[in-house]
């Protein structure tokens, strides 16, 4: 068989190189694969105004929304996640939206960034992706150098003020036997989604067809294997889109903030 295989730079190991790279603008790839085993996060940043109702929406929603940093407002540090990180800069490349449509895409956010910011991280299954590879199961989107395929479903989020939506999933494919002890591995990560949420015929969650997903790019399933689902942090931009907010900022799917911490040693807030 072909070796498919896609080796990231050296740089890409560690947390702290990973992110000066961001940072410097040096890298504007996607994230999977990087720092191994250290946690990965989602980004929703927006006014105060509507923090409480999406911290409640967090809360409600913990499997697509598991919230694991929060800045005060107007800072962009979280501290918890990792001394120098910046909201500002040390993200691949930001979404900003603006009344519930998609304005544009950037790589760096310093110049549209207020005093009145609330940050919030959530947990990403980008983090469980090393703790499948040490127990022998492959992550084929991260061997092909891809982006992991997510899709919006038919199960919809519990809604809090005006945050309410379809919950969005990520894909990997497995054999039924794969699938139950990713499962289990999962199940101890509650930070990373925990264990997935649909398992087989894809139609009964409401995606129509596998191969092309709303984000990221198609993963092949291969003779033998089922498509396997979990819960997934761009949920809150399906949210977004509802709130219609004047102004807020997400990550690009895929691209996302690298922290310092042991995925294991993450804690939801």
């Amino acid at each position: 068989m072909h070796d498919t295989t896609v080796a990231l730079p050296g740089w890409a190991a560690s947390p702290a190189t990973a992110r000066a790279a961001i940072r410097s603008g040096a890298w504007r790839g996607h994230t999977a694969g990087m720092a191994p085993g250290r946690v990965q996060g989602n980004l929703m940043i927006l006014p105060r105004q509507w923090a409480d109702d999406f911290l409640g929406y967090c809360h409600a929603n913990p499997v697509p929304c598991p919230l694991i940093g929060m800045t005060e407002p107007g800072s962009p540090r979280v501290p918890g996640l990792g001394e120098d990180i910046d909201l500002r800069t040390d993200l691949p490349r930001y979404r900003v939206w603006r009344d519930g449509k998609l304005a544009g895409e950037c790589g760096d956010i310093s110049a549209l960034w207020r005093d009145d910011f609330v940050g919030f991280v959530l947990g990403c299954s980008l983090s469980f992706e090393d703790a499948l590879q040490r127990a022998g199961l492959a992550v084929r989107h991260v061997d092909e150098g891809k982006v992991v395929p997510m899709y919006r479903t038919s199960i919809e989020t519990t809604p809090v003020g005006p945050f309410r939506g379809p919950m969005v999933v990520s894909m990997r494919p497995y054999t039924p036997a794969q699938a139950a002890h990713a499962s289990e591995i999962c199940a101890a990560l509650p930070a990373a989604h925990g264990k997935p949420v649909h398992a087989g015929d894809p139609s009964a969650i409401g995606i129509a067809d596998v191969n092309r997903p709303d984000e990221g790019e198609p993963t092949a399933i291969l003779p033998g294997e089922i498509p396997v689902f979990w819960g997934c942090g761009v949920t809150p931009q399906a949210a977004a889109v509802q709130a219609r907010l004047p102004l807020c900022i997400t990550h690009a799917p895929g691209y996302m903030l690298v922290g310092d911490v042991a995925i294991e040693d993450v804690t939801l807030i």
